[in-house]
């Protein structure tokens, strides 16, 4: 069974894409309601320490995380995509991500999948992002 991760922080900043699939699935887990809201937590909190090299936002308020799904087995599986199919980060991206949610503490492994559809664009961007690259 899976659970898509939500940041708990975009219960203030919601996504900017109607879209965006940030939304909890409500699937049962085996895994203890607690154990899952901080693997959610660290998860989260690993991916924005991953900054695409070329834009000065971390990957996941540019919009580029899709989906997050932890198993019960504590296995995590991330949906991500690139903002261009020609991005010249996109052998390096895919493994700091792996490597950043293979770091969280009881993680068993990490398995990232690159993604095209639905194609980035700029409004995946949440407010932070928006503010830090000055496009207001």
């Amino acid at each position: 069974m899976t659970d898509d991760v939500k940041d708990p922080t975009m219960t203030d900043t919601p996504p900017v894409a109607a879209d965006a699939p940030q939304a909890v699935d409500a699937k049962p887990s085996a895994l203890p309601q607690e154990e899952l809201d901080r693997m959610t937590d660290e998860i989260v909190a690993a991916l924005k320490t991953v900054y695409d090299p070329e834009i000065p936002a971390d990957i996941y308020e540019l919009g580029l995380i899709y989906r997050v799904d932890i198993e019960d087995d504590r296995a995590v599986t991330v949906d991500m995509t690139l903002t261009t199919p020609n991005c010249p980060s996109a052998q390096e991206l895919p493994k700091m991500v792996e490597d950043a949610v293979a770091s969280v503490p009881g993680v068993r492994e990490a398995k990232v999948n690159v993604v095209w559809d639905p194609p980035w664009d700029q409004s995946r961007m949440s407010d932070e992002a928006r503010l830090v690259l000055n496009m207001w």
